[in-house]
């Protein structure tokens, strides 16, 4: 009989990023199903990860800073103490590589781009492939193939305490403050014309993008705001029901394109979907270099519904 043996995986974020990790924790899973699996990542992803099946034990106390002695000692002690077979780190950050030196020789099995790594992705040309791609093809040269495109038949919640109407239109208008070029600027003028189709609006953001949201809630009363007011889980849950969904390159878009509610996703030259589109069985996208551009009536052309 073989000895289970701990398998580690890191994934930190951001949320795009860590939903298209989803094929590939399902893939570990699958390949080391003999084996314990150990998820590093940050607190947000918890309860995606908890809830996927594909852990047996979620970890989020990495990511310390490289001035934070006393954090890094105490991740170091937690790595060591698991004394994996092999790490798969989808993280293939400088910081995440550099935890391959955290451990005492001999070192563990390693999948990334660690220095001295016993499993490299090497190619010259990964940092231009598009992360599933990407992902996919690293996981290959660790020997598992046949990676699953991101199913989140799993990822769903009571969305029972939050009030929608029957046919309403997932909003995501926010993204970085810092990156004011990939955000839309006509989002009320698309809300107020929704609300003409007998299609509701429903607003999502984080705090910090409550400005964006409380300014299209302003000009169309009739939106309904849930800034800061769903966590992740809650957002799958609104995807499944809703008829559609719009909004700029951000995180909530490729969960919600992953559910599998038809999406439209408006691009400026400052990020590339070659590299980055969300993923799903009905995503479209819009792409022009300066997205004010792009016109209401362009996007409900684009915008499919159910």
């Amino acid at each position: 009989m073989t000895e289970e043996r701990t398998v580690l995986v890191i994934k930190f974020g951001a949320l795009g990023d860590f939903i298209q990790a989803l094929g590939p924790f399902a893939a570990i899973r699958h390949h080391n199903a003999a084996n314990r699996i150990v998820l590093l990542t940050t607190s947000p992803f918890v309860p995606i990860a908890e809830a996927s099946g594909c852990f047996d034990e979620v970890h989020s106390g990495g990511r310390p800073e490289w001035w934070q002695f006393g954090k890094t000692r105490a991740l170091r002690n937690w790595m060591r103490s698991l004394d994996p077979l092999r790490v798969y780190d989808l993280q293939t950050s400088g910081r995440s590589s550099r935890y391959l030196k955290l451990f005492r020789r001999p070192r563990p099995e390693w999948s990334g781009i660690a220095n001295g790594c016993s499993h490299p992705h090497a190619n010259p040309a990964r940092d231009y492939m598009h992360t599933i791609e990407r992902q996919a093809e690293q996981l290959s040269v660790a020997g598992i193939e046949n990676i699953p495109t991101p199913n989140l038949d799993w990822l769903d919640t009571d969305t029972s305490r939050i009030t929608v109407p029957d046919r309403f239109i997932l909003i995501a208008p926010g993204g970085a403050a810092h990156r004011p070029d990939k955000r839309w600027p006509h989002y009320a003028d698309l809300a107020r014309s929704l609300i003409e189709q007998d299609l509701t609006p429903v607003l999502l953001g984080t705090e910090a993008e409550r400005d964006v949201t409380a300014a299209i809630h302003a000009a169309c009363p009739g939106a309904i705001d849930l800034t800061s007011g769903t966590n992740l889980m809650e957002i799958a849950g609104l995807a499944r029901c809703a008829a559609g969904a719009v909004g700029n390159d951000t995180g909530p878009m490729h969960l919600i394109a992953a559910t599998g509610c038809p999406s439209l996703v408006l691009y400026s030259s400052a990020s590339d979907p070659a590299l980055c589109a969300q993923r799903g069985p009905d995503v479209r996208i819009i792409q022009k270099p300066n997205l004010a551009d792009v016109g209401v009536e362009e996007v409900e052309a684009q915008l499919t519904l159910r």
